[in-house]
């Protein structure tokens, strides 16, 4: 099939949703499939349209229907559309109709969405490739990785503020990778690393090297407000990394109800506690550790291939149908 896939993350940004976009390429190519991402709709002939982000790619989605009533529309959606937008925002509402299926990355999302919605909705777990080689974590200290742009939504400040209340004898150490977009956020990540020595900021890195930075370390943390299924999760999972997260129905998600990692969203002493008793209690290192291993099948790259592969063959009879409308 001819595939068009739009999402409104500009290509110099690594965000959730670029390299989601283009995992999928990878997917769908892997299928026999051409496919073109986008940043918005071409406008030209295509046999299935995949939208990233209901709200922000609406005019891309709209365009598309107006122009091919019949042809197949899958829309992904976001975190933001999920946990900000509904159940009121009324363009994601007409997204919602329009669509001929919806994606969400994982389980707990349909809950999310209105009754007349649920039934055309299509889990897939978003995937990651282990790494190459075993990076082992440095032994001076005990590396905790954040992985997040400094947006609010993110919290990406949780970790060093909870660093902060740590003992002296303490060897944590956070390392942060993530880009700040403004000003104003950019000021306030070096001045964090200035007052706490238990902090660095990174910056943004390329995706290959944020790979390594979690598969070096010894812990990752999670504090987002709201995720609609996290990249950054995935990849801590196939690395072995055990983490440390936000209690969010994107991550619980994932990670199950029973999870003994979580903590209240912007808990700073919580995550502070979590974060001494996981560096010196190896008991609930290994149990966080071991529920990694049992959560990565979920994330598995043959999974989310063999998802997209059954998602396809339910709406392939509608690509072949619809090439009359063109």
């Amino acid at each position: 099939m001819r595939i068009e896939l739009v999402t409104p993350s500009p290509p110099d940004l690594f965000d959730g949703n670029r390299v989601t976009a283009l995992r999928w390429e990878r997917i769908l190519t892997g299928l026999g499939h051409e496919v073109e991402v986008r940043n918005e709709y071409s406008g030209k002939r295509c046999e299935l349209f995949i939208a990233l982000h209901a709200r922000k790619s609406l005019a891309s989605i709209t365009a598309f229907r107006d122009r091919w009533p019949e042809a197949p529309l899958l829309v992904a959606l976001t975190g933001s559309d999920l946990y900000r937008d509904l159940p009121k925002n009324a363009e994601v509402l007409k997204v919602l109709e329009l669509a001929t299926r919806l994606i969400v990355l994982h389980r707990r999302a349909v809950l999310e969405l209105p009754e007349s919605a649920r039934s055309k909705t299509w889990v897939i777990y978003q995937s990651a490739d282990q790494p190459d080689l075993k990076l082992d974590p440095p032994e001076a200290t005990f590396q905790v990785a954040v992985v997040a742009h400094l947006l609010p939504q993110k919290d990406p400040f949780r970790a060093a503020l909870a660093a902060r209340k740590l003992p002296l004898a303490s060897r944590v150490e956070v390392h942060h990778a993530g880009r700040a977009f403004d000003q104003a956020m950019e000021l306030k990540a070096k001045d964090e690393e200035k007052k706490n020595r238990r902090y660095k900021w990174l910056g943004e890195l390329t995706h290959p090297k944020a790979l390594r930075l979690i598969a070096s370390s010894h812990l990752v943390v999670i504090a987002s407000e709201y995720e609609g299924g996290s990249n950054v999760l995935s990849e801590a999972l196939v690395s072995s990394v055990p983490v440390l997260v936000s209690r969010t129905s994107g991550l619980v998600g994932t990670m199950g109800d029973d999870y003994p990692g979580y903590f209240p969203v912007g808990d700073t002493t919580e995550l502070a506690r979590l974060l001494r008793r996981v560096e010196t209690e190896e008991s609930l290192y290994t149990l966080l550790k071991d529920r990694a291993l049992r959560s990565a099948w979920l994330v598995r790259p043959e999974q989310e291939r063999a998802s997209w592969q059954e998602l396809l063959h339910e709406v392939s009879f509608r690509a072949v149908a619809q090439r009359s409308f063109f």
